[in-house]
């Protein structure tokens, strides 16, 4: 980015000194009038800025506002142009906010994010900024937004550390927060110190919110330096880190690009329906009632507490929270998608920002109490963000404040943990003044028929995350939005970005034709997704999903799954603040057995007792910390050493099971014999206490052990259910979770596969079956391998079923028994995945 912007876009004849409009309106107009004059807008632009005022605030701070276009509203501006009015006198621009220079912009390029990083360097050099609202040489006001120096010297160019590199930023989208986080993880496992520089501008790549700051956009240039003795080695490990990341951020561009570019025939109301204009977020057509969810500003009261209280209470919300969103991410990744998880990592990466805490602990030592300090600490940094003009920042600062949110209601109980907390029983068009990304990845389909939002952009993570769920979105709607009178019948399209208010009957009518066309060509999926996964010549393959709650079991049945083939309980733990009380836990278990009733009888529901250890940790249960806790205390090794845990969940699921169901117990982590007749008696002994039902009792295979001592275990437990995860985890001794080996634990090495013939041969020596819930079974191929393994029923995220259905529907199981023989001879991975073409 260049340190000086051409002065074309600025002119003495684009600036009014000593201006006194009457009103924010008319400042606006004159502003606009400006750039009219100067032939930078069509003169209906002024419309459109006003229009930008109903949907975000443009006050920028320190007497500073920036009023500019909506971005829809682009071809509109004829070049890049910059219009200035100073105020000496002040006004009001919004209520407690007065602005004394208004720079109103008009950009098609990226002339108002160099406008904006000029602006904060601004606000920090307030004797400068205080000379710019009395000047009366408009050369000052042209300097100070076009040269990136001061008035009283050049800006030094930051020094480089003693090893430099060279790199250009390739990510299509810039370096936005995902890519970011792996930047910060890469950095940390370095002691020695790191430098980001673009320009005059550098940041700690250990450090997220800094480095998001830079703005860096495809093609910067950047010089990456470190120092200390291993330095080059350093820099050439940390540049094939942030070089690995460039094909999977231009493979999300394209998919992005290709999603825009789809045809679609679009609905339009027969007569003059009024309408709300926002911008078109996610595609689709929906009919209903709309429910308006009241904006209320967040009101923290400053309650000062002693400091070293406040630290702890600090380091607690932080932990918990951790927690939750580890929680987060390993739901949403079994719900939605590991790309869509990777929103809630990097949020989780935000709690991680030293700028952040440490600004909380000033606020702190100034006298303020934790939680309004941790409040205000959000706030600046996320104004900080928004202040970019990036809309992509302005999408991370709304991350930061939803992850702020979560650590605030940790420290104070009377704020709200969500704005979603009364939905009507009945399916609605939700509108909103914003949504968070934990809000709206908490939406069922079912309940919810679209969303309507008077902020954000469509590149928002709760526009990305609406997308995946299948609702018709709209943002940037503006304030008008929440004026809607909550019940009023709406239709809302997604794809023109339109909310018609009162549809006339005609109307409701085509819009019912129109979706109904697009349900009849979803209806043959779904058709084809409610079959069984029989193979052509007769071979049957349960198809499970891996659900948490009651309320997610209509999703998978609808996705085609035919059991809940693993309930995992350790959410009910991970997701509340204290441990769970038995009377709680039966609760959920008989909604999930009642979830899965239905007119032909009970559908399978196979519980999986705690599953706590390793990579999930519950502060509320007071676990001894471990060094290598993958290896430590988890799974059935707690179970038996904590009964204060065990047998409060065994007496809920047997007393859930006395009205009815069909209900397994199954015991994680199980690594010894021993642990399972253990096991077996306490069932037992829990099952006769509260004269419930025998229910079969099973156990995962996680370890390398279990799988190759199967025929013993297969005499003691009803079936078998192989995590694919963790079996590969400790069979290829590579923690998953490590960035650099990740890539290198996968399920389809011949070795887990000989491991899992191994399991189905032993169970077979006692007519027990085979389950697979680990990832590689919502993968078509991994599945089709699996069914030629003898494995007899594959659980999986829902949204993989149609697709692991269609699959082995089309195969014969001669076929893939023969493709299974052959990936148990491969020598690696990317021979067994070759073998792929066999199945076309």
């Amino acid at each position: 980015m260049s340190s000086v912007m051409s002065s074309a876009v600025i002119a003495a004849e684009m600036i009014s000194l000593d201006a006194q409009p009457a009103s924010k309106e008319q400042a606006i107009a004159w502003a606009c009038q400006l750039l009219v004059a100067a032939g930078c807008v069509e003169p209906g632009y002024e419309a459109s800025m006003s229009q930008r005022e109903a949907v975000a605030n443009t006050y920028l701070g320190h007497d500073l506002a920036i009023p500019h276009g909506l971005g829809e509203d682009r071809a509109m501006v004829r070049r890049d142009g910059i219009a200035v009015l100073q105020i000496p006198a002040g006004l009001e621009w919004n209520p407690g906010q007065t602005a004394r220079l208004v720079v109103a912009i008009a950009a098609k390029s990226d002339t108002h994010i160099n406008i904006l990083r000029r602006l904060t360097r601004l606000i920090q050099d307030t004797e400068r900024l205080d000379r710019l609202f009395v000047t009366s040489d408009k050369q000052d006001l042209i300097a100070a937004l076009t040269q990136d120096g001061t008035m009283s010297a050049p800006r030094a160019p930051a020094a480089d550390l003693d090893t430099a590199i060279n790199w250009t930023v390739t990510y299509p989208a810039g370096l936005h927060a995902r890519p970011a986080t792996a930047w910060v993880e890469a950095a940390r496992k370095t002691a020695l110190r790191l430098q980001i520089r673009h320009g005059a501008e550098v940041a700690d790549p250990r450090n997220l919110v800094g480095l998001l700051q830079l703005g860096l956009r495809q093609g910067d240039q950047l010089v990456i330096s470190a120092e200390g003795n291993d330095a080059p080695a350093v820099l050439a490990r940390f540049r094939a880190v942030i070089d690995g990341l460039t094909a999977g951020e231009q493979r999300d561009a394209a998919k992005a690009a290709a999603a825009q570019d789809l045809p679609v025939g679009l609905w339009a109301p027969q007569g003059q329906t009024a309408f709300l204009a926002g911008i078109g977020a996610s595609p689709g057509l929906a009919i209903g009632p709309v429910h308006v969810v009241a904006h209320e500003a967040t009101e923290v009261l400053d309650r000062p507490a002693p400091l070293a209280d406040g630290g702890s209470a600090l380091h607690e919300a932080i932990v918990t929270t951790r927690l939750q969103m580890r929680a987060l991410v390993d739901s949403t990744t079994r719900r939605l998608g590991a790309a869509d998880a990777a929103i809630f990592k990097a949020q989780s990466e935000l709690l991680n920002d030293s700028d952040l805490i440490t600004l909380t602990c000033q606020l702190m030592v100034e006298g303020h109490g934790v939680a309004w300090a941790w409040n205000q600490a959000v706030e600046r940094m996320a104004g900080k963000l928004s202040a970019l003009g990036n809309p992509v920042l302005a999408g991370r600062a709304a991350d930061l404040r939803d992850v702020g949110r979560r650590v605030l209601t940790q420290l104070d109980t009377t704020q709200s943990a969500g704005s979603l907390q009364s939905l009507p029983a009945h399916p609605c068009i939700i509108l909103a003044h914003d949504l968070s990304p934990s809000d709206t990845a908490s939406l069922e389909p079912g309940s919810v028929l679209g969303l309507a939002i008077a902020q954000g952009g469509p590149t928002a993570h709760s526009a990305i995350l609406a997308r995946t769920l299948g609702l018709p979105a709209i943002v940037a709607a503006g304030t008008g939005l929440l004026g809607v009178e909550t019940g009023t019948l709406a239709i809302i399209d997604g794809r023109s970005g339109r909310l018609y208010l009162n549809p006339s009957a005609d109307d409701i009518a085509s819009a019912q034709s129109w979706i109904a066309a697009r349900d009849a060509e979803r209806a043959t999926q779904a058709q084809q997704r409610s079959l069984p996964a029989t193979t052509r010549d007769g071979q049957a393959i349960a198809i499970g999903a891996n659900v948490n709650r009651p309320d997610q079991v209509a999703y998978a049945l609808d996705e085609g799954a035919e059991a809940v083939g693993l309930m995992r309980t350790e959410f009910l733990f991970l997701e509340a603040g204290a441990t769970p009380s038995e009377a709680e836990q039966h609760d959920v278990y008989r909604g999930m057995i009642q979830a899965l009733s239905g007119p032909r009888g009970d559908r399978p529901l196979i519980i999986r007792a705690l599953d706590i250890g390793g990579d999930k940790q519950v502060a509320h249960l007071d676990l001894p910390h471990e060094d290598n806790p993958f290896l430590g205390v988890r799974g059935a090794r707690l179970l038996l050493r904590r009964p204060d845990l065990l047998e409060p969940q065994l007496r809920a699921i047997y007393r859930a099971a006395i009205p009815g169901g069909d209900v397994s117990i199954m015991f994680p982590m199980v690594t010894s014999l021993d642990e399972v007749l253990q096991l077996r008696a306490i069932c037992e002994r829990i099952r006769a206490a509260v004269a419930g039902p025998e229910l079969p009792i099973g156990i995962m295979i996680e370890v390398p052990a279990a799988a190759i001592m199967a025929d013993l275990f297969a005499e003691h437990v009803d079936f078998f259910s192989i995590g694919t995860n963790d079996l590969t985890q400790y069979t290829l001794a590579i923690d998953r979770q490590n960035p650099d080996l990740a890539a290198e634990a996968d399920s389809l090495h011949p070795a887990v596969l000989r491991l899992i013939q191994q399991t189905v041969q032993g169970a077979g020596a006692h007519k027990r079956w085979v389950g697979v819930c680990g990832g590689i079974a919502g993968d078509p191929f991994g599945a089709a391998l699996l069914a030629g393994l003898g494995v007899a029923e594959l659980s999986m995220t829902p949204r993989d079923i149609p697709a692991v259905k269609a699959r082995l529907r089309a195969s014969d199981s001669t076929t893939l028994q023969d493709i299974a023989r052959r990936a148990l001879a491969c020598h690696s991975p990317a021979q067994v995945r070759a073998l792929e073409s066999l199945l076309a």
